[in-house]
């Protein structure tokens, strides 16, 4: 029985959107923001995924495999972080930060069951 490339689980897929409407949000903060903010909440929104492709690669060894999960909740959490600074900052309204949460607080606790349960994946 082939094994089920982790881009068809649940979690990579919620992630992977989630990344990109951030990405595409981010397109209109202001400029001044291109190296910090809009950087950061890009690029640790995208490596929950990539997080997750180097866990699959690590599976056969169970303690690496919930490492690299790990990895990838701790920049699920950052992405939370920079959600709120953009909110702060009004470069994103509040339904839209409560509706990035809501999906990145998903991602999270499927991120958490996979690393309790490592051996169902």
């Amino acid at each position: 029985m082939a094994a089920i490339s982790v881009k068809h689980t649940k979690v990579y897929k919620l992630a992977f959107d989630l990344a990109m409407e951030i990405f595409e949000i981010t397109k209109k903060f202001p400029k001044e923001e291109t190296y910090s903010l809009t950087d950061q909440i890009r690029r640790s929104s995208r490596s929950v995924c990539i997080n997750l492709l180097e866990a699959y690669r690590k599976k056969q060894y169970p303690a690496h495999f919930v490492a690299k999960v790990s990895d990838s909740d701790m920049e699920n959490s950052e992405t939370s972080g920079w959600l709120d600074f953009a909110l702060a900052c009004k470069y994103i309204n509040s339904d839209q930060h409560s509706n990035f949460i809501l999906k990145n607080d998903e991602i999270g606790r499927l991120l958490n069951h996979m690393m309790n349960n490592p051996e169902k994946y």
